[in-house]
């Protein structure tokens, strides 16, 4: 597997001014920042980039070294590099990791991985470059990571593809994406508990990430096995290495559905929701109608409305939560 090439951390206003100092005593070279960065420096093997945000990254085959010998040492004053399990024991723990792709995407599927990891596997990804699906550059890259997981030995995972005509059918029933999302996520920890004699240790807890305000949503939907494990449900969930994992099986899923629905069609189809997808969505009503949209969009979408003409619903004013009372 490759070895870490990038690594992120966020620095407050001295430990900034301490690795500017550092980097100018040890030769690097200052270079042209990119847009929002404070500077950008690099040396032989390692580029350094801070932005005004406090955000740095370290990018090249030096990044391991420069992490453990500059700047945990000499910035961070921590050492995490090599010392993660101690530092964080749950690391290791035998788990279920889920998440979703295609919530936001007009065009194609929505599609829920789940992954089963322990700790040879989190041992034998540590140096793979797996990590949350948002933050890969590349379709080919997320395909890469995606058969890495899938030919981990001992890594059980299942993906629960909602294809659009099915979809929308869902949403017309339940009238909520969260709902949708509740019951896929129930259906993989199912599918994958289904699986726990070939998982060695079985799982002690399955992750995902809190998508809707109460936790309740999906504890509601688990299904028989599913609630024999703990569920912990948590925001940025995909932090933890098993989601992170859920999330590029999920979303190598979706990219691939995607691209095979567009090369039936003859055309590309867009991801996300945007300008370039109001187009593609109004050339597909103008040529073969609004019913269409059915078979390879989510039509809750307000983009389904412009496409064929129609007055958008008036958008909900998001409010807050109540907290719950104490006692």
């Amino acid at each position: 597997m490759p070895p870490l090439t990038c690594h992120t951390c966020k620095l407050d206003a001295t430990q900034s001014a301490r690795l500017r100092e550092l980097l100018i005593d040890r030769g690097y070279f200052f270079g042209v920042a990119p847009p929002y960065a404070a500077f950008s420096a690099e040396k032989e093997k390692v580029k350094v980039v801070l932005y005004e945000s406090g955000k740095l990254v370290v990018q090249g085959k030096g990044t391991p070294e420069f992490v453990e010998f500059i700047l945990e040492p000499e910035v961070l004053q921590t050492a995490r590099v090599g010392y993660e399990e101690v530092l964080d024991p749950d690391l290791l723990l035998p788990r279920l990791g889920v998440d979703e792709s295609g919530k936001g995407d007009f065009f194609g599927p929505l599609c829920i991985a789940g992954v089963y990891v322990n700790a040879g596997i989190v041992r034998a990804w540590k140096e793979s470059g797996i990590r949350d699906s948002k933050s890969i550059g590349s379709d080919r890259k997320m395909a890469e990571l995606a058969k890495c997981i899938r030919e981990t030995p001992g890594c059980i995972f299942s993906v629960v593809p909602i294809g659009n005509e099915a979809y929308n059918r869902l949403y017309k029933t339940l009238r909520s994406v969260n709902a949708i999302l509740a019951w896929g996520h129930a259906r993989v920890i199912e599918n994958l508990m289904l699986q726990r004699h070939r998982m060695d240790p079985p799982p002690v807890r399955a992750i995902s990430d809190q998508f809707a305000a109460s936790k309740e949503v999906v504890g509601k939907a688990l299904m028989g096995l599913g609630r024999e494990i703990e569920l912990v449900q948590r925001h940025k969930a995909e932090s933890d290495l098993a989601v992170a994992a859920a999330s590029i099986l999920a979303r190598d899923e979706f990219v691939s559905r995607l691209d095979k629905l567009g090369k039936q069609l003859g055309r590309t189809l867009p991801k996300g929701a945007s300008a370039a997808v109001d187009k593609v969505a109004k050339d597909l009503v103008d040529e073969r109608g609004s019913d269409f949209l059915k078979t390879l969009a989510k039509v809750h979408f307000r983009t389904a409305n412009r496409a064929a003409g129609l007055p958008e619903p008036p958008k909900k004013e998001w409010r807050k939560p109540p907290k719950a009372p104490e006692g």
